[in-house]
C-alpha cells in the first residue's frame, strides 16, 4: 500500500496541508467566531457540552478547535501529515496539554484505525470524503462511526455531469505535471473560475467587489488564489447527486435533517443527517 509521500511524488494526490499551513498563518478571532456560530447553527445547538466530535479528514484543525471551545470531547485525524500538523498546532495555540483534544494520522479507508474510534455524538467530515480514493465506501465508514441518535455533517462535491469530468483531467495533469508546468494550469483555471465573475462585477459597477469579500461566510475559506490551488490541486477527486447521497444513508439508517447544495455548480452539497436512535 502506497504512503502519503508516495502517492504525491506520483502525481496521485494533492498536498492539503500545505495549504492549511498557510491558512494558520492568517487565522484570527474573527475567523474562529464564524467558524463557531456556523457550527452552532447547523447543528441547532448553543454548546457541544457532554458531546463527543470526530473531525475526519481536520485539515487545519479550525472545525476541532470550535468544537472543543464549544465543550466537547474532540478527536481529530487526517491522512495528509501537514494537515495532522496543522491540527496540532492549533491544539497547542489553544488548548495546550489538553486530554480533551486528541489529535492523529489516520485514514477514513484503514479499517483496523476505525475500529479503535468507537462511535460518536457528532461526526463531520466537511470536504474530505470525495478525496478519498473512494467515496463510497469512505461515506460507508464514516456513517458506521455515527453513535444511535447521533449527527453526520459532511459535504461532497457536486456531480456537473460533464463539468465534473473535465475537473477531473484537470487535477489529474495538475498533480502529475511537473513543477514548471503547475502555474500555467493554474493561470488558465483561474481565468475559468474566476473570470465570469470578474466581468460581472465589473458591469455592476463594482470592480473586485466579490474577492474583497470571499471567504466571509463560515470562516474556512482561504484566500481566492489558494482557495484556486486547492480546487485545481484536490485528487482525488469524486462527485455525487444529492439524491445518491440520501439514499445511500437512508438505507443505512439515516434521516436527513438539512440540505444546502451548491445550486449546481462545482462546489459542495452539504448534508445534515441524525442516526434513528435503536
Amino acid at each position: 500500500m502506497n504512503t502519503h509521500r508516495q502517492e504525491v511524488e506520483q502525481g496521485q494526490r494533492f498536498e492539503f496541508g500545505a495549504n492549511w499551513k498557510l491558512f494558520l498563518g492568517a487565522l484570527d478571532d474573527r475567523r474562529i467566531a464564524l467558524a463557531e456560530e456556523s457550527l452552532r447553527a447547523n447543528l441547532g445547538v448553543r454548546n457541544l457540552q457532554g458531546q463527543r466530535f470526530l473531525d475526519i479528514g481536520s485539515g487545519s484543525g479550525l472545525f476541532s478547535l470550535v468544537a472543543r471551545r464549544l465543550g466537547a470531547q474532540v478527536h481529530s485525524f487526517d491522512y495528509d501529515p501537514q494537515s495532522v500538523a496543522c491540527t496540532r498546532e492549533l491544539r497547542q495555540r489553544y488548548f495546550p496539554g489538553d486530554p480533551g483534544w486528541v489529535v492523529a494520522p489516520g485514514s477514513v479507508l484503514d479499517d483496523d484505525y476505525l475500529r479503535t474510534l468507537g462511535q460518536w455524538d457528532v461526526v463531520y467530515s466537511w470536504g474530505v470524503l470525495h478525496h478519498s480514493g473512494d467515496q463510497w465506501r469512505a461515506l460507508a465508514n464514516a456513517s458506521a462511526l455515527v453513535a444511535d441518535g447521533g449527527t453526520l455533517f459532511i459535504a461532497l462535491y457536486n456531480d456537473q455531469g460533464w463539468g465534473s469530468r473535465a475537473w477531473t483531467r484537470t487535477k489529474a495533469a495538475y498533480c502529475a505535471a511537473p513543477v514548471f508546468l503547475k502555474p500555467l494550469v493554474l493561470g488558465l483555471s483561474m481565468v475559468r473560475l474566476w473570470g465570469p465573475t470578474t466581468v460581472k462585477d465589473l458591469l455592476r459597477g463594482r470592480p473586485g467587489a466579490t474577492w474583497r469579500a470571499y471567504g466571509k461566510g463560515d470562516g474556512r475559506g482561504m484566500s481566492p488564489w489558494r482557495d484556486v490551488v486547492d480546487w485545481v490541486g484536490g485528487y482525488p477527486f469524486e462527485v455525487s447527486r444529492p439524491e445518491e447521497v440520501f439514499d445511500f444513508l437512508h438505507g443505512r439508517g439515516f434521516q436527513l435533517r438539512k440540505l444546502r447544495t451548491c445550486g449546481g455548480g462545482h462546489g459542495c452539497n452539504e448534508f445534515i443527517f441524525v442516526k434513528a436512535a435503536r
